[in-house]
């Protein structure tokens, strides 16, 4: 095998997060081109990452954190505030709840009022569409056959069964799709898992690439 630094690419990406993740699956769609991504965490093949129940173990501290501390804070008498962030490919993504939640519609046609052409939620939402695999189905809102899997939990656990019935008893309105036609509610979120595991921006995008 040859060594990287033995190697000529076209793209080199610095950072396998899930931006880096998904930029370098999208530039290796061209068969012409080599693209070299570098992460300075390991590959993210680990029970830890894959177990969703173990990020109480990855987000306090672990080898696949960085666990970043703040700059001392005025406003919290000069503590610092705990930032975990992911420390391997997948980025932040191979740490987080796995909790599948685009931002409100509003906000997105709020940026392009501003001035950011191409960024109002009709102009996103199809992009949402193509990047997700939601084990639901295809519908006006979400898509089928993207490379980021979309699923119910399999196992709510009855805390969270209680506290969503304890919300609709207290009149709040039942959701089962915080991102569908309405982000107000009370209900379940989905999570980027497939088969019970975790499925960050590494196996959606890198997998197969």
């Amino acid at each position: 095998m040859k060594h990287v630094h033995d190697s000529t690419f076209d793209h080199v990406v610095i950072g396998g997060g899930s931006a880096g993740c998904a930029l370098a699956a999208r530039l290796s769609e061209d068969p012409a081109v080599r693209v070299c991504l570098l992460e300075a965490g390991g590959s993210g093949r680990s029970p830890l990452i894959d177990t969703p129940v173990l990020l109480a173990v990855t987000v306090p501290r672990s080898i696949h954190n960085w666990a970043y501390q703040t700059v001392p804070q005025p406003g919290l008498d000069g503590r610092r505030g705990y930032q975990p962030r992911g420390r391997a490919l997948g980025g932040s993504s191979a740490i987080n709840a796995m909790i599948y939640m685009r931002g409100h519609p509003r906000d997105y046609d709020d940026w392009a009022a501003a001035g950011n052409a191409g960024w109002a939620w009709a102009d996103v939402l199809p992009l949402f569409k193509r990047g997700e695999h939601n084990e639901r189905g295809a519908d006006e809102f979400h898509g089928v056959g993207g490379p980021l899997n979309v699923a119910d939990l399999r196992s709510p656990h009855p805390a969270s069964l209680a506290f969503v019935e304890a919300g609709a008893q207290a009149g709040h309105v039942r959701n089962r799709d915080f991102n569908g036609a309405s982000l107000d509610g009370v209900g379940l979120y989905q999570v980027t898992q497939k088969n019970g595991r975790r499925w960050s921006a590494a196996r959606a995008y890198l997998d197969a690439a």
